[in-house]
């Protein structure tokens, strides 16, 4: 992949204020990814260590790809006249070193696919009202999140298979 096809940018700020719903739907976006499981999965944690390189590598950009989609979602709620949302943390989470990676890929997975319906349906809610870059980006975010869910299925199969 190319960096241009990875990494939108937001190329302008807006000249005026975006309606307030679009940076509602935009705060929602950015706090599912502040929250996300993948915020954890760090070179640190014991999964990442302890798993394949086919299965390490993905995993690895997973991580760099939600802390870009942070950034990039804040960065377009300021460009928009926004403010981000502070981060909040779920507690449950500190337990995620304890699991094996076998049973962690399927709810890795689930997680994808539960944040490709957040973006689907922050998209129908703006419908026609979102300004173009703000579709652009969502567009972008739920491609790479599509391919991180099949690359995630993929995994949890194959650890599946062994023992």
């Amino acid at each position: 992949m190319t960096p241009a096809t990875t990494r939108p940018t937001i190329t302008r700020p807006m000249a005026s204020s975006a309606p307030a719903a679009v940076i509602d739907v935009l705060n929602g976006l950015l706090e599912a990814e502040l929250n996300s499981v993948f915020r954890f999965m760090d070179e640190g944690t014991p999964h990442l260590s302890r798993a394949t390189a086919d299965v390490r590598r993905p995993l690895a950009e997973m991580v760099e790809t939600n802390r870009r989609h942070s950034a990039q979602l804040a960065r377009l709620i300021e460009s928009l006249g926004g403010y981000p949302l502070p981060r909040s943390i779920r507690p449950e989470e500190q337990y995620l070193a304890f699991l094996s990676l076998k049973f962690l890929l399927p709810k890795l997975a689930n997680e994808k696919r539960l944040t490709i319906q957040r973006y689907e349906n922050a998209l129908k809610s703006l419908g026609k009202t979102a300004p173009p870059d703000v579709t652009s980006l969502l567009m972008t975010h739920i491609a790479e999140h599509r391919r991180d869910a099949e690359i995630l299925d993929r995994a949890g199969a194959e650890a599946a298979k062994r023992k």
